[in-house]
């Protein structure tokens, strides 16, 4: 026992317990994530490395009325690619991280605030409806710019957007109302498995300080 603590103490046998913290993985040649944002803040995207780590609250459930809560197609619209976990996390990498685009979560602020994917900024399905007085506005913050009546797109970031899952309809509904101000579907991109199937992958979740 007392040779055990000694090759302990002197490093002999790390790696198999560094080994053992990284089984859970993102795939079989990547551990995590690290991104720095255009912002410059820096999020990591990794997985909970509990095997015996269950769900718990209300993304449980597997049954509930419907409407509203319906199982919704695989396409958010013509033209706007549905996404999985690995292309969201490259999105981070490729597209948040150079400015050029940005993750959008749909939900209401209450839900946004128990907890988002990292890197994820809160834009209300409700707040880019057409009968929304400041919704000129976020389409503006968006990079698009009105011609006098119109409205070009040209600048305008790359969105994915996210809302509770397969069974909720706020992103999809974002996206249809991005569509019909004229935003161009291949600059948006719809994760459907939204925070229920990343949360039980068990992948990063950021709460949101203000």
């Amino acid at each position: 026992m007392k040779c055990l603590f000694g090759l302990i103490a002197a490093g002999l046998l790390a790696a198999p317990v560094a080994s053992f913290a990284q089984d859970v993985r993102l795939t079989p040649d990547m551990t995590s994530k690290s991104i720095v944002l255009g912002s410059g803040e820096e999020i990591v995207i990794d997985r909970i490395q509990d095997s015996a780590h269950q769900l718990a609250g209300e993304f449980t459930k597997t049954s509930r009325s419907c409407p509203p809560f319906c199982i919704h197609e695989m396409s958010a619209g013509a033209g706007v690619e549905t996404v999985g976990e690995l292309e969201l996390i490259s999105f981070l990498e490729t597209s948040v991280a150079t400015g050029q685009g940005l993750l959008m979560d749909s939900r209401m602020p209450d839900w946004f605030a128990k907890g988002t994917i990292p890197g994820a900024v809160n834009v209300p399905f409700a707040t880019l409806d057409a009968a929304n007085p400041y919704r000129d506005e976020i389409l503006k913050a968006l990079g698009a710019q009105n011609t006098g009546g119109s409205w070009d797109f040209t600048s305008a970031k790359e969105l994915l957007l996210f809302c509770n899952g397969p069974w909720c309809d706020q992103s999809p509904r974002a996206i249809s109302s991005l569509r019909d101000a004229g935003y161009p579907a291949d600059k948006l991109k719809y994760y459907r498995g939204g925070m229920q199937v990343w949360l039980l992958l068990g992948l990063s979740v950021k709460q949101p300080t203000s």
